[in-house]
C-alpha cells in the first residue's frame, strides 16, 4: 500500500487533534490514559505531539472514549478551527 505524503492541511489538522487530546486529558497521566485505551504511551505522547498526524480512526475514538469526548466535539476542534469556541 502506497501512503500519499501529507498535506500542510493534515499537519496542522494532527497538531489541532493532539492539542484537543492533551487539554482533554489534564491532570490524568499519559500512561494511565494510553492503557484505558488500549494503546501505548508511546503512540498516544506521538498523537499529542502533532508527530502522528493522521492516527488511526480507532485509536482516536478510543483515547476520546477515555477522555470523555464525543467524536462530534473532537471533529469540531479539530476540522473546523474557527468554531472551537462554540464547543467550549
Amino acid at each position: 500500500m502506497v501512503r500519499l505524503p501529507l498535506t500542510p492541511d493534515d499537519v496542522e489538522r494532527g497538531r489541532r487533534l493532539g492539542s484537543v487530546l492533551r487539554r482533554a486529558r489534564g491532570e490524568r497521566s499519559m500512561l494511565d490514559t494510553a492503557l484505558a485505551a488500549g494503546i501505548s504511551p508511546e503512540t498516544l505522547r506521538k498523537i499529542e505531539s502533532g508527530r502522528v498526524a493522521t492516527p488511526a480512526f480507532t485509536t482516536v475514538a478510543a483515547v476520546a472514549d477515555v477522555l470523555g469526548l464525543s467524536l462530534d466535539t473532537v471533529w469540531r476542534q479539530v476540522g473546523h478551527p474557527a468554531d472551537a469556541s462554540l464547543a467550549s
